[in-house]
């Protein structure tokens, strides 16, 4: 049994296993903390740590040469005193006096030996520190070598630095991502309607990263989140990274407003069933009645300026209204939404022929004119009841007439 009691601290507690193959190992702090807990002075001459060296789970560092080192008393009061540390081969530290000798390690006194920079071994895992002290009771008395051990723990280091080869891409171009992480956790990348996990093993891509190429294409935004979970302590670490994409293909998309330079869609429909839909063909567009039904809707507008329109007809706004229609030879048109021929009206016209079975003035009042085999007949407005006209010939009323013989 020691004389004196060891206590082990570490910063950053745990320390983090480095990862092999990174740039540069994971380092920290180790103190050591010597006391005296007894009611009698010790008299010390060394303490020696062996430091187990190696890249092995139950090793602290692979290289104590890289290990800075200094050690400090502390009595119950007074100044504190440095020692003198030393390495001694290439596994072990050793703590003496600067003056040599025995010095008294008083009750209540402590003592510190720092363990700098230390480059942590990539292994996760229990590293025991073995400490031996050669000392007395007495300053004059034969000092003797007696033991002790101390240990840390080395936890895996935590994934980190999830980042995708390009944060921006084309619709359906595969994403891979990367990550610094240990072997120690198991893996699996989720992202919306899926996952992937990642094959168990060490890190393969380039500076002791994880790169793993995902089989499923992004074809909007996506958010990826990686999930690892340790194998020793079932701790679970999350990281997310989100893949733009230029292109995006939207399956359903609800807004209030949309302002946009470009907009690719190859068709348009109201929020509702049954509501309207604009399709896009590769000639112009086409307003459906409603999705699916392949029935042509209706377009209303204020004003609709265009270079042409080929239409088969045309009527008001109303079902009773006149109509155009377009038959080869000119132009149709109907009145009350029927077949019934309807009524041109218009404050000029200029037409270089007119064909008409009979011409009347505006007024329901005015004389008419039709046009018989022979030539013209002139009638006077003279009703016979139910909208029935008479023939009653009517008057030519002009200032001169010429006649022209054959």
């Amino acid at each position: 049994m020691t004389l004196l009691t060891y206590t082990l601290l570490t910063d950053p507690a745990p320390l983090e296993a480095s990862v092999p193959g990174a740039p540069a190992a994971s380092t920290g702090t180790v103190h050591l903390l010597v006391t005296n807990t007894g009611e009698q002075a010790v008299f010390w001459r060394t303490i020696t740590v062996q430091v187990p060296v190696g890249d092995g789970a139950v090793h602290l560092t692979p290289d104590l040469g890289k290990v800075g080192s200094e050690g400090e008393y502390f009595p119950r009061s007074g100044p504190s005193q440095r020692l003198a540390v030393q390495t001694q081969g290439t596994d072990a530290v050793r703590v003496t006096d600067q003056a040599g000798g025995r010095p008294n390690f008083e009750p209540g006194g402590h003592m510190v030996l720092m363990l700098k920079d230390v480059p942590v071994a990539p292994a996760a895992g229990l590293a025991v520190l073995r400490v031996t002290e050669n000392a007395g009771r007495t300053r004059t008395g034969q000092a003797a070598d007696r033991h002790a051990v101390v240990a840390l723990v080395k936890t895996a280091p935590a994934p980190r630095d999830l980042r995708p080869e390009s944060e921006i891409v084309e619709a359906g171009t595969p994403v891979t991502l990367s990550w610094e992480g240990s072997a120690d956790f198991a893996y699996e990348i989720r992202f919306p309607g899926g996952h992937e996990p990642v094959p168990p093993g060490p890190p393969t891509g380039p500076q002791g990263r994880y790169a793993v190429r995902l089989n499923t294409t992004p074809q909007r935004e996506t958010t990826y989140t990686l999930v690892a979970v340790s194998g020793s302590t079932r701790r679970q670490h999350t990281l997310t990274t989100t893949v733009q994409v230029r292109n995006p293909v939207m399956d359903d998309l609800r807004v209030t407003n949309v302002w946009a330079t470009n907009v690719w869609a190859t068709s348009v429909g109201g929020p509702n069933s049954g509501d309207g839909v604009i399709t896009f063909p590769q000639g112009g567009l086409n307003v459906m009645r409603a999705s699916g039904t392949g029935e042509r809707g209706t377009v209303t507008a204020d004003k609709a300026e265009f270079d042409g329109v080929n239409t088969r007809w045309v009527q008001g706004r109303s079902s009773s209204d006149g109509w155009i229609s377009f038959p080869q030879g000119g132009v149709n048109v109907y009145r009350d939404g029927t077949q019934t021929w309807g009524t041109v009206a218009a404050d000029t016209a200029d037409l270089n022929g007119v064909n008409a079975k009979w011409l009347q003035g505006r007024g329901e009042r005015d004389g008419w004119i039709d046009f018989s085999y022979y030539g013209i007949n002139v009638f006077r407005r003279d009703d016979a009841g139910a909208g029935r006209r008479l023939k009653q010939w009517g008057g030519v009323g002009v200032k001169w007439i010429a006649h022209h013989d054959e």
